[in-house]
């Protein structure tokens, strides 16, 4: 598994940071499950500087970013012809103020990763689900530190898709209806929770309830009104199956979204792609039989 590896200086400037936190958490996880990590020059940097990872050979460096690192991670996602010059995905943990995390590159990076369907990952809440969700399909026994993610009783969850990935929330929703009915409130924009409260209601979910709290369509503000809640820290989960293809009037709502999910980097864990969700889907079901 070959994954890309950045953070926006805020994020390795010292030893407390968002890059070290994730790697205090799931050293031991990298290391089970023997991750390649290729990390832009001054991550890398700060990783050899601080300590983490001492003697890990998977661990490669790339170029800085002002010298093309990030944009060599973008065209290795997409993929340059053989396996040592393809990604998997990419960890990139954003600093919302940070000019650099709107660059091109930086854009384009979480782009490909969903038009290609794999992981996209910017929050460290995110890469700690990502590395307990890899543990389980390798079927290592669940990692205690990764309960506080999957207290779900305890969670909100966002439910969110762009009009052409509607029909493939819709499906999602089915398939896993009971993992996702395990959380303490649902919520989501306008159309998208219309048509999984219907769903619901045909699994026999209470008519007189709904499934899935609705908020405002996107367009109206409804990417807003969920990333108050993430930022009130009222909301720890989002599922949000964008559509890459189609310029949205509404851009500035869904950055807003991504920007809260950031800005909460340890508690906001955000899934982008569909296949990624239901892997995560299957891995909650296989975590919870091995406890």
């Amino acid at each position: 598994m070959r994954i890309g590896l950045a953070a926006n200086r805020l994020h390795h400037e010292n030893t407390d940071a968002a890059l070290f936190r994730w790697l205090g958490a799931c050293e031991g996880g990298i290391r089970e499950l023997g991750v390649e990590l290729h990390a832009v020059g001054r991550t890398f940097d700060a990783i050899a500087a601080a300590g983490p990872l001492a003697g890990y050979p998977a661990l490669k460096r790339y170029p800085n970013g002002r010298e093309g690192g990030l944009m060599k991670l973008v065209a290795e996602v997409v993929g340059m012809g053989t396996p040592e010059r393809t990604l998997d995905g990419a960890i990139y943990f954003i600093d919302p103020v940070d000019p650099s995390s709107i660059f091109p590159e930086a854009i384009a990076l979480k782009r490909q990763c969903v038009i290609h369907g794999k992981p996209f990952i910017s929050t460290v809440a995110t890469a700690r689900d990502w590395i307990e969700m890899e543990r389980i399909h390798a079927g290592l026994a669940p990692d205690t530190g990764a309960d506080d993610l999957n207290d779900f009783g305890r969670q909100t969850l966002a439910l969110i898709a762009h009009d052409a990935r509607k029909p493939q929330m819709l499906d999602f929703a089915a398939e896993h209806f009971e993992v996702l009915s395990q959380f303490a409130q649902r919520i989501g924009t306008g159309t998208t929770g219309q048509g999984l409260n219907e769903m619901a209601w045909s699994r026999g979910w209470p008519r007189e309830q709904e499934w899935i709290q609705r908020f405002q369509s996107g367009p109206l503000g409804g990417d807003a009104q969920i990333a108050d809640r993430v930022l009130e820290h009222r909301c720890q989960r989002a599922i949000f199956f964008e559509d890459p293809h189609v310029a949205r009037q509404h851009e500035a709502d869904i950055q807003l979204l991504e920007r809260a999910v950031t800005t909460v980097t340890d508690e906001a864990v955000c899934i982008t792609a569909p296949n990624i969700a239901a892997r995560w889907a299957q891995a909650v079901v296989l975590r919870q039989s091995r406890r």
